[in-house]
C-alpha cells in the first residue's frame, strides 16, 4: 500500500510524485469522502495528471450528465443551475468544482437506472465472513439503528450499486478508450470487494487503480490500494440523525 499524507494546501510535487508511482492503468477508481474538500482537491489534480479520456461520475445520472455541453460554463453557479445538484443532497457543489474543472474530458453519469447487470453474478451468495463483515458495515454507518433483519438488503444494495457503477464505467472505457477515471465514494473504490472487483468479474484483463482517501491518518480498508490522507473537515456527529 502506498500512503501519503496531505494537508489544505496540497503539495503539487509529492502529488507528482504520487502520480509516477501508479502503474498505467485501463480504468482509476479515485475514492472520497463526499464532504471532504480536499479529497475533491485530490481527485482534481489527479483527473489533470492522469487525463482521462472520460469521467465517470457517481454523483450524475445519465441524463445530469448530458446536460453538460462542451460550452457549458465550468462554473458552481451554471453548473448547478443545470444540474439541479443542491436539490439532489450531496454537499455543496463548491467542493466538488474542482473535478468539473480539471480535465475537458466527457463527464458522465453513473447514477440513475442500472439497466442489465445479470453479467456481474449479484445472485451469488457472498462468503460468510464477506457478508458478516458488510452487514457489519453497515450496520456502523447508519449507527446501529438498523433491525438486524434487513442488513442483508442493505448489503445487496451496495453490491448492486457496485456492479452499476462497474458498468457505466466499462460504458465509458469502451466508448473512449483508455483510461477512464471514475469518482465514486472509498465504499465503492474499495478493491476487494468495490467497484474493481465488480469490474474483475466480467473484465478480467483490464487493470484498475484505486486511489482511496483518509482522513487524520485513518486508512480506508479495501486492499492493497493507494492511499491519500487529508486532514477531517469540521462535521456533525451523523448518528445524531438517528437519535
Amino acid at each position: 500500500m502506498i500512503r501519503l499524507a496531505f494537508g489544505l494546501a496540497v503539495c503539487a510535487a509529492s502529488l507528482a510524485s504520487a502520480q509516477e508511482s501508479l502503474p498505467a492503468a485501463d480504468i482509476y477508481v479515485l475514492g472520497e469522502t463526499h464532504d471532504n474538500a480536499v479529497h475533491h482537491q485530490l481527485q482534481a489534480d489527479l483527473i489533470a495528471q492522469i487525463s482521462p479520456t472520460a469521467v465517470v461520475m457517481e454523483q450524475l445520472t445519465r441524463e445530469q450528465a448530458d446536460r453538460i455541453l462542451p460550452d457549458t460554463p465550468r462554473t458552481a453557479s451554471a453548473l448547478d443551475e443545470i444540474l439541479d445538484w443542491s436539490t439532489t443532497g450531496w454537499p455543496a457543489i463548491d467542493i466538488y468544482l474542482p473535478i468539473f474543472t480539471a480535465s475537458d474530458a466527457p463527464i458522465l453519469g453513473a447514477a440513475g437506472e442500472p439497466g442489465d447487470l445479470s453479467a456481474f453474478a449479484l445472485d451469488t451468495p457472498l462468503p460468510d465472513a464477506q457478508q458478516a463483515a458488510r452487514e457489519q458495515l453497515q450496520a456502523d454507518a447508519h449507527c446501529g439503528a438498523l433491525p438486524e433483519d434487513i442488513l442483508p438488503r442493505f448489503v445487496d444494495r451496495q453490491r448492486a450499486l457496485d456492479a452499476q457503477f462497474a458498468a457505466r464505467t466499462l460504458e465509458a472505457l469502451d466508448r473512449f478508450g483508455p483510461p477512464v477515471v471514475l469518482i465514486t465514494g472509498n465504499g465503492h473504490a474499495r478493491e476487494d470487494w468495490g467497484v474493481p472487483a465488480a469490474i474483475a468479474v466480467v473484465r478480467p484483463d483490464l487493470t484498475v487503480i484505486s486511489v482511496l482517501k483518509g482522513e487524520d491518518g485513518t486508512v480506508p480498508a479495501g486492499g492493497n490500494q493507494i492511499v491519500l490522507d487529508a486532514p477531517s473537515p469540521e462535521r456533525e456527529d451523523p448518528c445524531d440523525a438517528f437519535r
